[in-house]
């Protein structure tokens, strides 16, 4: 009768087993050679084959037969994809298998079938398998008990660190970046020498990770983490450059991109950025790479900032990227975290394991040579008894015993004097006896010296070392950079000039310089503006400049920041680009009003005035961190919309201006401040059909004036102090009598006689013209005309241009 195992001892057991096989067997290198398994076993099953570097190459398919009929019991797939990757050179920092024919490219093209694709080991890769016939390390049986395979090679390359090793276990993973061969020796030899030295010393010959696509890293911090715990990361950042073209336009040419990146899904994702417009200013991109080197070339636009798109390319795709360190290796059978200085000693401990024992071999043999070469000489010094002997003798067990007793031989001296041939006893074949055998000597001695000194031992590692330095000369490709490149400030690439912001009621939005407008009299046409179509019109014209801050308040009370500079620049007949591409707006949503700001001032206030005269005061702090999907900036009633919002102090007063010619003028402190979502108080009780159209902050320059512009393009100026300050909510006071010629208030705004006013038409046009041009005027007059229309055309909207002393 079976005994009774419980299920949940049974799962532990069995899930320990699985995961320890994974582990040491499939994804976790061993320290000492720093390879998995399938590696191992694909260049033992070359070298059994004899398909070393200096001999043809062997079909893909042969080789990856042998691995899996011999040594590995997993799928032909998962082999030749190991061996594949054995033999690209942009994966591998010093590839272990000289491949010819398709084997990949880094766009991640398959390789080709492994009947089709020959393969050898490479010249390195012999390095990994020296001496493994001197019994210098251990074989065990393989997995249908018929042929050995080595546990480890006896490499004399400290691989693991060189070409790195990624794998993902049960419950750990490893990602040990390639490294610089050169560099690596050199450690091993300063560690040698000095086994006191710390991680910090050993990282003044380790510079860091040595990719084979090159590219530049930074980040010393992290890596120092990694190096001294085992566990931390880097970034790395493709190598670009400009280049001139044709009437002085550039080129950005990506030359190198970081380790493990696919070039094709790069290119991709850059075009996909160029036509979402996230990156501007591009007119071309194409990868110009071949069997020499990368070479992308995007062709920029006349007048783009070559420093602003490479900024954007860091940032948006994965021209820059981290790479995660972590040193884990498999360590006398178990997984073990290590640092920089571990893994040296590991190495170090491997050799020296291997050195011993391979003396001890070749000991052995040199010894057993010298005994029989002992024995032969004896047989030359007495050649005419040792005839006469064997002459007299009835066969060779006789003449054997004779030897034996005579000239007190072993039976393995008896046995090769027997052996030898006549030419032997030739004058020259004696000297060479003799000369192999004082070589022997020194030989065995020297042997002994090895197994018996331990500075003769590290004498004969680090001579290996040199000479593997020597061999396989590996200029560095990563350069590491001293401090981390922070960020371009996009800010700095950018003049502060000064532009003209313009949103369309369907929601396209450019930037235009100000210089792009010329100064004209009053009462004239204008110029040409936006190109838009027949259903869409200019709502929102504001004047800024590039570094200032854009804050765009939608109709439903949510608001968004921008930079200035981030609005697509366009000319003046340009439809510009839709706001959806900068901001995301909900369904039936538009900019009702954009605040220019060059800082904000987290000691001043927000009010928000609603077109029902509604107004609420809050903290501009409330708003400083805004979300990319916007934040809620008041809370509206149904029939209401977000109208203006101003930036205040506790000290201005407001005025509200309607549409049917009335005003109202109220200090900002009648208005409580209120939180975020507030909806706010009554400003003006407003008259049938008639919404408010403007808000305006007066400050203390009781000097200022009010600029009145209606519909039909008519406007005045009105001093400030023909306003008198009211109670809030009340009705208000005549600010503007509207008629048929001038039709409705559009909107006010305070003005000083140094400003200039631009001015935009539903016919496309615009104007700008001196404030001074404009006659003053009482609270009840028209106005004068500021700009002409045909065809019934109408002010869609207008903005001061703030001069100092008449200049701009």
């Amino acid at each position: 009768m079976q005994p009774t195992v419980s299920i949940e001892d049974e799962i532990k057991k069995s899930y320990l087993e699985y995961s320890l096989s994974v582990i040491i067997g499939r994804a976790i290198p061993d320290v000492r050679d720093g390879l998995k398994p399938v590696h191992r076993r694909i260049l033992y099953a070359m070298h059994d084959l004899g398909n070393t570097f200096n001999r043809p190459y062997k079909k893909s398919a042969r080789i990856v037969g042998d691995v899996i009929g011999k040594y590995h019991p997993h799928g032909d797939a998962a082999v030749y994809d190991a061996l594949v990757r054995m033999a690209q050179d942009f994966n591998m920092r010093q590839p272990l298998v000289d491949g010819q024919g398709n084997f990949g490219s880094i766009d991640g093209d398959a390789p080709a079938a492994m009947r089709y694709t020959e393969s050898r080991m490479s010249k390195l890769a012999g390095e990994f398998l020296a001496d493994i016939d001197k019994d210098t390390v251990n074989f065990r049986i393989n997995y249908d008990n018929t042929i050995y395979e080595p546990e480890v090679l006896p490499t004399r390359v400290p691989n693991l660190l060189v070409n790195g090793a990624a794998g993902i276990a049960v419950g750990m993973a490893t990602n040990i970046p390639p490294h610089n061969l050169g560099e690596v020796v050199d450690a091993t030899l300063a560690l040698l020498d000095n086994p006191e030295l710390t991680v910090p010393d050993l990282m003044t010959w380790i510079k860091g990770p040595d990719f084979p696509t090159g590219a530049m890293m930074f980040g010393l911090k992290g890596l120092k983490d990694a190096y001294t715990t085992g566990r931390g990361s880097v970034k790395l950042r493709a190598r670009l450059q400009t280049e001139e073209r044709a009437r002085g336009l550039e080129s950005i040419v990506v030359t190198e991109i970081p380790y493990a990146l696919n070039k094709a899904n790069l290119i991709q994702k850059i075009a996909a950025l160029i036509n979402d417009r996230k990156i501007e200013g591009v007119s071309d991109l194409r990868d110009e790479s071949d069997r020499t080197g990368i070479r992308i070339v995007i062709d920029l636009k006349k007048g783009a900032i070559s420093d602003l798109i490479i900024n954007s390319l860091y940032k948006y795709t994965s021209l820059e990227t981290s790479i995660g360190i972590n040193l884990l290796a498999v360590v006398k059978n178990r997984p073990k975290l290590l640092n920089l200085k571990e893994y040296l000693e590991q190495f170090i401990e491997h050799r020296q394991e291997v050195v011993l024992r391979r003396s001890r071999f070749e000991l052995k043999k040199a010894q057993h040579r010298a005994h029989i070469l002992e024995g032969l000489r004896i047989a030359l010094d007495n050649i005419d008894e040792v005839v006469a002997v064997i002459r007299g003798s009835a066969n060779p067990a006789e003449a054997k015993g004779k030897l034996i007793s005579r000239f007190e031989l072993s039976d393995v001296q008896s046995q090769a004097i027997l052996d030898m041939r006549l030419q032997r006893l030739t004058n020259m074949e004696q000297s060479k006896i003799q000369e192999e055998y004082q070589d022997l000597l020194k030989q065995i001695e020297f042997l002994q010296s090895v197994i018996n000194s331990s500075e003769v031992l590290r004498g004969v590692i680090r001579d290996e070392l040199k000479e593997i330095k020597k061999t396989y000369p590996s200029p560095r490709l990563t350069q590491i950079l001293a401090d981390d490149p922070s960020e371009i400030d996009i800010q700095d690439l950018i003049a502060d000039e000064e532009v003209v912001i313009t949103l369309s009621r369907k929601g396209y939005i450019k930037r235009t310089p100000i210089s792009s407008y010329n100064q004209q009299k009053r009462g004239g046409k204008g110029m040409s503006g936006s190109s838009l179509g027949d259903s869409d019109y200019i709502q929102a014209l504001l004047t800024s400049t590039n570094h200032q801050h854009l804050l765009l308040f939608t109709n439903q009370g949510r608001v968004f920041k921008l930079k200035v500079f981030q609005i697509p620049e366009g000319s003046r007949r340009a439809k510009g680009a839709h706001i959806s591409n900068l901001i995301d707006m909900h369904k039936n949503e538009y900019v009702a009003t954009a605040l220019s700001q060059r800082d904000l001032n987290l000691n001043n206030f927000f009010v928000f005035i609603t077109k029902r005269g509604m107004v609420k005061r809050s903290e501009v702090v409330l708003y400083k961190n805004l979300r990319a999907s916007g934040l809620i900036a008041l809370s509206l009633r149904k029939d209401d919309e977000l109208m203006a919002v101003r930036e205040v102090t506790q000290d201005d007063e407001l005025m509200l201006l309607t549409g049917l010619g009335f005003a109202i003028r109220f200090p900002c402190h009648d208005i409580r401040p209120t939180g975020r979502q507030a909806s706010g108080v009554k400003g003006i009780s407003l008259r049938d059909r008639d919404e408010v159209v403007s808000g305006l902050v007066i400050g203390k320059d009781t000097t200022s004036e009010v600029l009145t512009v209606t519909e039909h393009g008519y406007g005045k100026r009105t001093p400030l102090d023909h306003y008198r300050v009211q109670a809030r909510g009340g009705k208000g006071i005549i600010n503007l009598k509207p008629n048929q010629k001038t039709g409705t208030v559009l909107g006010g705004m305070i003005i000083t006689d140094q400003d200039q006013v631009l001015i935009l038409t539903s016919e496309n046009k615009m104007i700008r013209f001196a404030v001074s041009d404009v006659r003053i005027c009482g609270r009840a007059a028209q106005g004068v005309k500021l700009v002409s229309m045909d065809n019934g055309g109408s002010v869609i909207c207008f903005d001061r241009i703030p001069t100092e002393n008449g200049e701009e």
